[in-house]
């Protein structure tokens, strides 16, 4: 089932479980997707990774808001933002571990061939591609950093 569908599955389930935080965090899930299938050049299609990126974008969104709010000693509204990521969360893949991340680079080091810092980009390149949307750019930045200056 593409994610598209599923989120309008589980918009009916939250509203039979009268879910009202599913409910409006689902709701605007699919407002987004229904912009972005009707975008210009889209052709009036969703790809799941196109999804995947969509949701990301709204979980980090949500986290960096919560945060705001508790500088400012909201800690009703950061909450509010959490839950609301917390339902975003479940469709997104299970994030890599520290010790899975490090093996995944290692690996992608290897096939890239890099020999030092200065094959940082060749790195990068390949490895967010590959571990879109289970790790975070600034994780993989740092540990691909750390990894080439032992080579």
């Amino acid at each position: 089932m593409e994610l598209f569908d599923r989120i309008s599955e589980d918009i009916k389930s939250a509203m039979k479980a009268k879910d009202r935080v599913a409910l409006d965090t689902l709701r605007n899930v699919k407002k987004l997707f229904l912009e972005a299938k009707t975008a210009p050049g889209a052709n009036d299609t969703l790809s799941d990774a196109d999804a995947l990126k969509l949701i990301q974008k709204l979980v980090k969104q949500g986290r960096d808001a919560a945060d705001i709010y508790q500088q400012q000693g909201r800690a009703d509204l950061a909450e509010a933002e959490l839950a609301q990521v917390r339902v975003m969360e479940a469709y997104l893949p299970r994030p890599l571990t520290p010790e899975e991340l490090d093996e995944q680079l290692r690996r992608i080091i290897s096939e890239v061939g890099a020999a030092g810092p200065s094959d940082m980009g060749r790195v990068m390149s390949a490895a967010t591609a590959a571990l879109a949307g289970r790790a975070d750019g600034r994780t993989i930045s740092t540990r691909v950093r750390q990894l080439l200056q032992a080579l």
